[in-house]
């Protein structure tokens, strides 16, 4: 199989890329199970792209039910080095409206019941956040998404919350108080086990509404999120058409090396089991 650098994973109203050529559908599966889907890989402007609907075609995984190992061990086994995603999300902002895209820089974490990290069981790492999303990557994702005239804004804190349900007011009144910008259920735990697998990460957050603390605004419904995810849809496969060509050659951010000085464990005091699971990640640092 050719090289496979660049991974999309493709959020609410993205279950595929129409511009792809020489496609070919992947079956996967990773010492964490199964990815949400069948991996299609193709061709845009002569690079392979590893393409996966983060809740199935058809859309049939909650946030809570996404097993984000998976998918993030998936496009390891691929060989990707660079994660584009594609979020749908609320506003917590006045200037952020809907159909805009916001590329966020910060994530704050109010979910409760996923697992974070691929470490544990005998093996503990402890990654560096500080910047959860890749500076390079999430720069020549905003550059692109420019191009495509869209209404885009560079630099935001993601607050990712449990869901399924939306907020309420008091909650999301809360969240303004506290100074977060855009709101989302799927950043976590993706962004950093992709941080942990030492692949690039950055978000191509898609406004859909206003969460529920506009008073004049309609409160969210599934209804006003697919007429506008429909919009964003077209706008980010677009971006994703300008972004391909931008990326390549050797990375020279931080990401690509975060296990470097992050595993604490003694080697010789894994256990077997723990380090032939965890392999394709930490071979080459133990």
């Amino acid at each position: 199989m050719e090289p496979v650098k660049i991974g999309i994973i493709g959020g609410s109203g993205v279950y595929q890329i129409e511009k792809l050529t020489r496609i070919e559908e992947v079956e996967i599966d990773t010492s964490f199970g199964k990815p949400s889907d069948t991996i299609i890989i193709g061709s845009i402007a002569g690079q392979r792209v590893a393409f996966l609907p983060r809740h199935g075609r058809g859309h049939r995984i909650t946030p809570t039910e996404l097993n984000s190992h998976a998918n993030i061990m998936a496009m390891k086994k691929l060989g990707v080095e660079y994660i584009i995603s594609i979020s749908a999300c609320g506003s917590l902002r006045e200037d952020f409206a809907p159909r805009h895209i916001v590329i966020p820089n910060q994530i704050f974490d109010m979910t409760k019941k996923r697992n974070y990290s691929f470490f544990g069981n005998g093996l503990v790492a402890h990654i560096g956040f500080a910047e959860p999303f890749c500076p390079n990557l999430s720069q020549i994702v905003y550059d692109a998404v420019k191009k495509t005239g869209a209404t885009v804004h560079q630099g935001a804190t993601y607050l990712c919350i449990e869901g399924p349900r939306f907020s309420t007011k008091a909650e999301s009144n809360v969240y303004r108080q506290w100074g977060m910008d855009i709101i989302g259920m799927t950043a976590v735990p993706e962004a950093q086990l992709a941080r942990e697998a030492g692949i690039c990460y950055a978000t191509m957050g898609c406004v859909t509404d206003y969460d529920v603390w506009r008073e004049e605004e309609e409160s969210v419904n599934v209804e006003m999120l697919i007429e506008n995810l429909n919009a964003n849809a077209r706008i980010s496969k677009q971006a994703i058409q300008n972004v391909i060509p931008e990326i390549g050659g050797e990375r020279d951010c931080e990401c690509k090396d975060a296990l470097a000085t992050a595993l604490i464990t003694q080697p010789e005091v894994i256990p077997q089991d723990t380090k032939k699971k965890l392999d394709l990640l930490v071979s080459k640092f133990l």
